[in-house]
């Protein structure tokens, strides 16, 4: 695990112990199950594809440990809208404050602002934050093997589904993979940035893709820059896309996903 992970895991447990001395977990499932909106992220991304079209996973995110402040003019309603309207199947929203200036308001503003289900985009390490993420709107959660035992990881995507979400396992290697196909969900994601150097490759996920059944839809993470890199995933049968950085450095956002995606 890098040191930046590490650290990132580090404040998160500090982040939940303040958050249930403000709320109670029992208090916050009432609300999360109080919630009847869900809106089918997995499905949503098989839709796209069913039609011929790549399933885009539009993030939202200003900043990142590694690129800093990503926009400065960040409306997240406004990026949602964009999305939905260039051929988003679904929204990645970055709640983490202090290394990605993310927030749970950034979520509830863009979910409020179209029809596309949501990712809560974060660093889980209790139950807790994902009792949260449902409480707040998101209708998918996403889980980090290299930042989670396999217990956890089976326990935490259990809670999502009893919830009604959906979950994106994200693995970056081999061994990774390995413990990610134990898992019950369809989404199994493949970072293609190296958390150690922080080096990107699309390479990884060409890598991996022998090992993966038919049954699992594979999510190409990060690196996805230019549409020559498109049409590589898609020539070898991936077709549903994580993209953040490249569109949130754009004038649009969302005339940038379909021009990359055209």
């Amino acid at each position: 695990m890098s040191d930046i992970l590490k650290k990132i895991l580090a404040v998160k447990a500090e982040e939940v112990a303040a958050a249930r001395k403000l709320r109670s977990q029992a208090d916050l499932l009432r609300e999360a199950l109080a919630r009847k909106d869900l809106r089918g992220f997995a499905q949503a991304i098989e839709n796209k594809i069913s039609q011929g079209r790549a399933g885009v996973i539009a993030e939202i995110k200003k900043a990142s440990p590694s690129k800093g402040i990503l926009r400065e003019n960040f409306h997240p309603a406004d990026i949602a809208v964009t999305y939905a309207k260039h051929g988003a199947a679904c929204l990645s929203v970055l709640t983490d404050v202090q290394f990605f200036h993310g927030s749970h308001d950034y979520l509830r503003q863009a979910r409020a602002a179209c029809d596309l289900p949501v990712i809560r985009k974060d660093f889980i390490v209790d139950p807790y934050q994902i009792i949260s993420a449902r409480a707040m709107g998101a209708d998918c959660i996403l889980l980090i093997v290299s930042a989670l035992t396999r217990d956890q990881l089976l326990d935490f995507e259990a809670l999502a589904i009893e919830l009604g979400m959906d979950v994106l396992v994200e693995v970056h290697d081999a061994d990774e993979l390995a413990i990610a196909l134990d898992m019950k969900t369809t989404l199994l994601g493949i970072n293609n940035r190296n958390l150690r150097t922080f080096e990107t490759s699309l390479k990884n996920t060409l890598d991996l893709l022998p090992r993966i059944p038919a049954n699992k839809r594979v999510v190409t993470e990060s690196g996805i820059l230019h549409p020559e890199d498109v049409k590589l995933m898609r020539d070898h049968g991936v077709h549903a896309f994580l993209v953040g950085e490249a569109f949130m450095r754009a004038a649009d956002p969302g005339v940038e996903l379909e021009r990359l995606f055209a």
